[in-house]
């Protein structure tokens, strides 16, 4: 019987280190993004796995700008036009994104619906094929307009990606609109 009693607590073992060390979920994440000529501030993100991320992009600049997340940039015409690996289509993650408008831009006479919301944040999440972009982005008009971007960090996403702005044929990235983000298990 005394056998029998130290197999089972040894077979026991491995399941009470594993529930030991299991960690909980990582707290959510909410952050913002300022956009200007050309930095992304901060330029430099760290997300966890199964993190639910929510960012605030917002541009400050006098030019539009995007945000994108991949790795190897895709040259077109000797200048970057985006990133061959797009982290959202490998992670197979769509994420959303809404637009708040600001109370200058609603003043400007712009009326704004629960319609005109829809297509305005497709609108800004197309795929730019003219200027060789692909993958998700988000592009975000010179305004006051907040646009949340939200989605949560799988396990296809763990490694290290870059951040970039790719407008007037790269020249942004080129000008330094370019940042790094580690995704951590």
């Amino acid at each position: 019987m005394r056998k029998i009693g130290w197999i089972t607590l040894l077979g026991a073992v491995p399941l009470i280190l594993a529930a030991c060390s299991s960690q909980a979920p990582p707290e959510p994440l909410e952050m913002s993004i300022n956009m200007t000529e050309y930095a992304f501030e901060p330029a430099d993100l760290e997300f966890q796995v199964g993190q639910e991320v929510t960012l605030q992009l917002t541009n400050s600049g006098a030019l539009e700008h995007e945000i994108m997340f991949g790795r190897d940039v895709m040259m077109m015409d000797g200048m970057p036009s985006g990133f061959n690996v797009d982290m959202f289509e490998t992670a197979g993650v769509d994420p959303e994104v809404s637009v708040e408008m600001s109370m200058e831009t609603e003043s400007e006479g712009e009326e704004h619906t629960e319609g005109d919301e829809h297509s305005e944040e497709e609108e800004h999440m197309e795929e730019d094929e003219d200027h060789g972009h692909s993958g998700f982005m988000v592009k975000v008009p010179v305004t006051h307009d907040v646009y949340t971007m939200s989605f949560t960090v799988t396990e296809d996403m763990v490694g290290e990606w870059e951040i970039g702005c790719f407008l007037l044929d790269g020249v942004h990235y080129n000008s330094g609109m370019v940042g790094a983000l580690t995704v951590e298990k």
